[in-house]
């Protein structure tokens, strides 16, 4: 026989499992706390065990895909020690982790990043990290000096905001495939290969 807290816990996950998908497809206003219960399977008064509101369970949802957010982009920065043989790689394996967890979290990553009233708030932090990030990388030796830190990481962010959107939640690329074409992108341009050398 389980315990009371297990079963407690696997409830509340429950209703946050529902919650999220029916904020997500249907929006904030137009959620019900009946429905996230009818979904999850328990009472409406156990709901009011967990949460006090149904703000209450949105804001814990966003600050879970914010939490989760913000330490996979700590996390794909470049170590230092690298060669430049393994530079592109590892450049590539740290925007798939950040791809990886927004595709794998559709549903968070629709409220955190395009709907709650915090994601202009989000993605100001994400930005700083990524730039810091940068600044490591810069201090390694991995890129130019002159790099407008900044400039680069609301680049970045705006490049992964879009084609998160518009390319991984619709299921048209893979994590690996959004990786590749973005470091690709920043590290070559858009110069034809023949042409790099009649404009330098």
């Amino acid at each position: 026989m389980r315990k009371r807290g297990a079963v407690g816990a696997e409830s509340r996950q429950r209703l946050l499992e529902a919650a999220v998908e029916e904020f997500a497809h249907r929006g904030f206003h137009q959620t019900k706390i009946s429905t996230i219960v009818a979904k999850a399977g328990v009472t409406q008064p156990a709901f009011y065990l967990y949460f006090a509101n149904k703000e209450a369970a949105f804001a814990e949802l966003v600050n879970e895909f914010r939490r989760g957010f913000t330490e996979v982009v700590r996390q794909s920065h470049v170590p230092p020690g690298k060669n430049q043989g393994d530079l592109k790689w590892s450049v590539v394996e740290g925007l798939e982790q950040i791809y990886h967890y927004l595709g794998s979290h559709p549903d968070l990553t629709k409220i955190g990043l395009f709907e709650a009233a915090e994601a202009t708030e989000i993605k100001a932090e994400v930005a700083r990290l990524m730039e810091q990030n940068l600044i490591e990388e810069q201090q390694a030796g991995y890129f130019r000096q002159d790099v407008d830190t900044e400039f680069f990481a609301e680049s970045l962010l705006g490049i992964v905001e879009r084609l998160t959107l518009i390319k991984l939640l619709p299921g048209l690329e893979s994590p690996l495939t959004l990786a590749q074409q973005t470091q690709d992108l920043f590290f070559y341009g858009i110069l034809d290969v023949a042409k790099r050398g009649e404009n330098t």
